[in-house]
C-alpha cells in the first residue's frame, strides 16, 4: 500500500507535465517508481531524471555491472520496486540468474567474472562499512578506470537514495507481489 495517492495527469502543473514527459519518453511512456513521488517536488524529479540518464544512457560503466550494483543496493534496503525493475534489467544485461538469486537470498554469489566480484565487493563494502578501504579502492581503480569507478560509486549512492524514497513512501510493485522476502 503506497503512502501517496497516484498523480493524475490533469492535476499536474505545466512544469510537472514537462518533467513527466521527459521522464516518460525513454521509459515507454510510463512514470513509475520514485518519479511519481519526486514529481511532487519538480526540481528534484528533474535533477533525478538527469542523473539517471547520465548513468544509464551516457555512462561508461558496463550496464551489467551497473545493474549488479543496483541489485546489491536494492537487496540491502529490501526495496521491492527497485528489485522488481532491476532484476529483469540485470538479466537482460548479461548477469547470470545464479548471481541474481544469490543476492536475492542474501548469499555471497559465486562469480566467474572478476569484474562482477569486484563490483559486488566494492558496493557491499560501502553499504556495510560506510567506507571504502584503500585496498578496495586501488583494486577497483585498476580494474575499472577512474570514470567507471566514479560512475559505480555514484550509481550505488543514487540507487540508495531511490531505495530510501521507495521504502519510505511504500512505492507499489506492479502486480502487487513483492519479489523480496
Amino acid at each position: 500500500m503506497t503512502r501517496l495517492p497516484d498523480l493524475q495527469l490533469p492535476e499536474l502543473t505545466a512544469e510537472q507535465k514537462r518533467i513527466y514527459d521527459e521522464i516518460a519518453g525513454p521509459r515507454s511512456g510510463s512514470v513509475r517508481g520514485p518519479f511519481p513521488i519526486w514529481l511532487r517536488t519538480p526540481a528534484l524529479a528533474d535533477l533525478a531524471n538527469q542523473l539517471s540518464s547520465a548513468l544509464r544512457r551516457d555512462g561508461k560503466l558496463d550496464k551489467r555491472l551497473l545493474e549488479l550494483a543496483v541489485l546489491v543496493v536494492a537487496r540491502q534496503w529490501s526495496a521491492q520496486y527497485e528489485w522488481f525493475v532491476h532484476e529483469r534489467a540485470a538479466l537482460n544485461a548479461g548477469l547470470s540468474p545464479e548471481i541474481v538469486e544469490a543476492i536475492r537470498e542474501r548469499r555471497a554469489p559465486e562469480f566467474v567474472r572478476e569484474d562482477e566480484r569486484l563490483v559486488y565487493e566494492v558496493v557491499t563494502e560501502l553499504l556495510e562499512t560506510r567506507t571504502l578501504s584503500q585496498t578496495s579502492y586501488d583494486r577497483a581503480l585498476a580494474a575499472l578506470g577512474l570514470e567507471p569507478l566514479i560512475e559505480l560509486i555514484t550509481t550505488a549512492g543514487f540507487y540508495t537514495m531511490i531505495a530510501m524514497i521507495l521504502v519510505a513512501f511504500e512505492a507499489p510493485v506492479p502486480g502487487g507481489n513483492p519479489p523480496l522476502r
